[in-house]
């Protein structure tokens, strides 16, 4: 019997990878491949990264495996209708034509499948309400925290994309009493507080010697109080953040992933502490979970945008 499966493309500031996923949300063993991207590489480098996955996963199509489309997640912002990409950590691509990149990649070895687009929190939404921890509901968020946080929206059972693409951009809400550092022209912004390399920053202020978020996350386990206080300033950010969007959107649950989201598992308990003290019940109700996909996510979510179509306007 042939297996249908998707080619998912997850583009992000660091790196690009892509892998073969079952129409039933399996990553296809030997079939992920990632290249790197980054915010000093040149456009053409980054082509050839894109390229050079895509070719990769596409050679360890098994014989008994039909390809029925290509779904690409990326870093916003985006420019839907036309499939152009911004993604801030990548300078050198503004208002790139990613989607014809890809197609042009992929058409002369697969045929004219389809190939969309949709920006990465949109994609691990989609993965997280599909086979993650959001399976049974159906006004959901997820959010991925690393080097910077994105998320994505599926309200009433259909993902919400905006008149752009660009819905579920929740880095960029603005956080009150809180202060980071300038990123992109705002120090209020979640993005600038609560991601992984500014929460480390933020710690290197007070004293922590330590330049990573993993050396963060160890500090923190061994006691450190320096790194007790930047996790607890990185949850309230966050929390504020999910109260607002819930109070907005009527969420049920919210799915984080991402390096830094995994740092400890006591920052989810700062999150639902400071969810937990919003003025509204229907906003306190909201859980906050971790994601159920680990690293495999944004890659599922890009299949999702393949096979789980119908849910995407």
């Amino acid at each position: 019997m042939t297996t249908s499966v998707a080619l998912a493309i997850d583009f992000g500031g660091t790196k690009v990878e892509a892998a073969l996923v079952t129409s039933d949300g399996a990553l296809v063993d030997g079939t992920r491949f990632r290249q790197p991207t980054g915010r000093t590489a040149a456009s053409a480098d980054i082509e050839n990264s894109v390229r050079s996955a895509i070719q990769s996963s596409l050679e360890t199509l098994p014989a008994d495996a039909a390809l029925v489309g290509v779904g690409i997640g990326c870093a916003g912002p985006i420019e839907r209708s036309v499939g152009h990409v911004s993604p801030l950590n990548v300078p050198a691509w503004r208002g790139y034509p990613l989607r014809d990149f890809v197609t042009s990649v992929v058409h002369p070895i697969a045929g004219e499948i389809p190939v969309r687009l949709e920006m990465d929190g949109v994609a691990i939404t989609l993965a997280e309400h599909w086979v993650g921890a959001a399976q049974g509901f159906d006004n959901v968020m997820g959010m991925v925290i690393s080097t910077g946080i994105g998320g994505g929206l599926i309200s009433g059972g259909r993902v919400l994309t905006g008149a752009g693409g660009n819905a579920g951009h929740i880095g960029h809400i603005e956080v009150a009493g809180i202060v980071g550092e300038n990123t992109f022209g705002g120090t209020s912004l979640l993005e600038a507080i609560a991601s992984g390399p500014h929460t480390v920053a933020w710690a290197r202020t007070q004293g922590f010697t330590g330049s990573t978020g993993e050396e963060l996350a160890a500090a923190y386990a061994a006691g450190d109080p320096i790194a007790h206080d930047a996790i607890v300033r990185t949850g309230t950010a966050v929390g504020q953040a999910i109260a607002s969007a819930t109070a907005l959107l009527d969420l049920e649950l919210v799915a984080i992933g991402g390096g830094f989201s995994q740092s400890t598992p006591d920052l989810f308990d700062v999150i639902n502490q400071t969810v937990g003290r919003h003025h509204f019940a229907f906003v306190r109700k909201v859980r906050v979970v971790p994601s159920g996909l680990s690293g495999a996510g944004p890659l599922i979510g890009a299949a999702a945008l393949i096979h789980r179509s119908e849910l995407v306007p």
